[in-house]
């Protein structure tokens, strides 16, 4: 099997020392409610320093729920920072100390009143990789059942369902950019096409 650059056969890296960065020094500027931020002093790999600025982030859960009919459950929300209402997958962030699965479950029936007999995790995504140390879990599930929302105090979103080939079409148009939307329509599009595979568990009664 091929591996990526800088990778031994197994996935670890290999002889990167030339590109690591060694932290020398660590200031807190930011411990807010969500957001805690970081200015570090890193030694580079031809001697000189560096700073680096970037967010501690506790890391977070990315649902692809398909239903029977093979429709998706998408959201509508608005993102603040960004000034306009999004079209995503459901998502959330991990609680500490949380299982990444429990997680997913939770925010699934949270956000949007669904819960789901399958899961399959299919991987990981760093959405930001510049400036915060945040993942996404990408979780899939399937065999839905829908009950009630219990939505968190002051989250307001609509929830909608779309074909595959409609998300698809929203991420070559330009509707749908979210990052994390637009990783879960890939691992998608390589499921339902069959080059990727996933490992369906029973959701635990």
């Amino acid at each position: 099997m091929k591996v990526a650059p800088g990778l031994d056969a197994s996935g670890k890296p290999a002889g990167d020392a030339h590109l690591v960065e060694t932290r020398l020094d660590s200031v807190e500027i930011l411990k807010g409610h969500f957001l805690h931020a970081m200015r570090d002093t890193v030694g580079l790999p031809d001697g000189t320093q560096a700073t680096r600025e970037y967010v501690i982030h506790p890391g977070a859960v990315m649902i692809v729920a398909q239903c029977d009919d093979g429709s998706l459950v998408l959201e509508r929300q608005y993102r603040y920072p960004v000034q306009a209402v999004m079209v995503e997958f459901p998502a959330g962030k991990l609680d500490p100390g949380e299982d990444s699965l429990a997680c997913a479950q939770r925010e699934l029936l949270e956000e949007t009143g669904y819960t789901a007999r399958e899961w399959a995790r299919a991987g990981v995504l760093h959405p930001v990789i510049s400036y915060s140390t945040e993942f996404i879990d990408i979780w899939f599930a399937r065999g839905l059942t829908l009950g009630s929302r219990k939505l968190d105090a002051g989250e307001f979103l609509d929830v909608f369902t779309a074909t595959p080939a409609e998300l698809l079409a929203w991420c070559v148009s330009g509707q749908v950019t979210d990052a994390k939307t637009l990783t879960g329509a890939l691992w998608l599009q390589n499921v339902l096409s069959g080059a990727w595979a996933l490992d369906w568990q029973a959701a635990a009664s």
